[in-house]
């Protein structure tokens, strides 16, 4: 029995709204989920704009089995209201808000989608970018279930950190891992920020391994060209199938047999590294369901 897995989210592209041109190129990437922006890749006079139409395509269902997410403006912005309204009722899977600091604001976005009555599977993803974040982030993620992913703001925690972008991005790493402690104890999926050198591929590769390695679930990203990479690094390649897969089946023999001591390649087998198995497997069915 395999054991079930979110839906995938290895790829997350972000849209310029007010760019129609990008919304229609995007009803064609194999991304996994896209976020459609109405915050930093809006001009201000562009936002209304901007903002209707990304309801629209949300709703359109030309984006086949695409999750479809919506950046708002982040709060105490002039447009913040505004966008929560449209986007509460146009009730895409997930919004998107930057720069949350604390549960009280995640409450406060929760307010608002009821009050405009919003879909319950209308989820929110919340934005950590900040140092406050950082130190807030279990009480983020743990403070209302439509809440069900993080976003990591890697370009806004430099900046507020005063800190360089470096190959292994060593000054963030603090901030990183604190975030996803607070994610895998929420049971919460969490997403790492975005690699700007779009020029840079074994850069931005190094970065993708990196933030598997870590823990991530997938990677935000801000150009097409970035999903491939990103899907490839993201999902369980052909070994670690195959292996989780000898795993499952060396386990559960020495079950049927009696055996308390299993070994897959001279190597102690344990619970922990069967339901790692399982994930595994689940994580490829996750990725192939979603994609068909």
């Amino acid at each position: 029995m395999t054991a079930s897995a979110p839906r995938p989210r290895r790829s997350v592209l972000y849209m310029p709204g007010a760019n129609a041109r990008a919304l229609h190129k995007a009803q064609t990437l194999p991304a996994d989920a896209l976020i459609l922006d109405l915050e930093d890749a809006v001009a201000p006079d562009a936002k209304p704009e901007a903002r209707e139409r990304v309801c629209e395509a949300a709703t359109s269902g030309d984006y086949g089995t695409r999750e479809i997410a919506i950046r708002a403006n982040g709060l105490g912005t002039d447009w913040h209201a505004a966008d929560l309204a449209a986007i509460a009722a146009a009730g895409p899977a997930a919004i998107v808000i930057p720069k949350i600091n604390s549960a009280a604001e995640v409450h406060q976005i929760e307010r608002a989608l009821e009050a405009g009555g919003a879909p319950d599977h209308t989820q929110i993803w919340a934005m950590l970018e900040t140092p406050i974040a950082m130190l807030s982030a279990l009480e983020i993620a743990t403070s209302s279930e439509r809440l069900t992913v993080l976003v990591m703001g890697t370009n806004d925690l430099a900046k507020e950190l005063q800190a360089a972008h470096v190959p292994g991005r060593q000054p963030l790493l603090a901030g990183l891992g604190q975030c996803l402690l607070a994610a895998r104890a929420a049971s919460k999926m969490i997403l790492d920020g975005v690699y700007n050198d779009i020029t840079d591929e074994a850069g931005f590769l190094a970065e993708c391994e990196q933030g598997r390695n870590l823990g991530f679930d997938g990677k935000t990203l801000i150009h097409p060209s970035q999903v491939d990479p990103c899907n490839t690094t993201f999902a369980p390649s052909a070994e670690e199938v195959t292996k989780a897969g000898r795993i499952i089946a060396a386990f559960e023999e020495a079950q049927a047999e009696g055996r308390g001591v299993v070994t897959v390649d001279g190597r102690m087998v344990e619970n922990l590294h069967v339901a790692s198995a399982r994930r595994t497997l689940a994580i490829v069915a996750a990725i192939e369901a979603s994609t068909t």
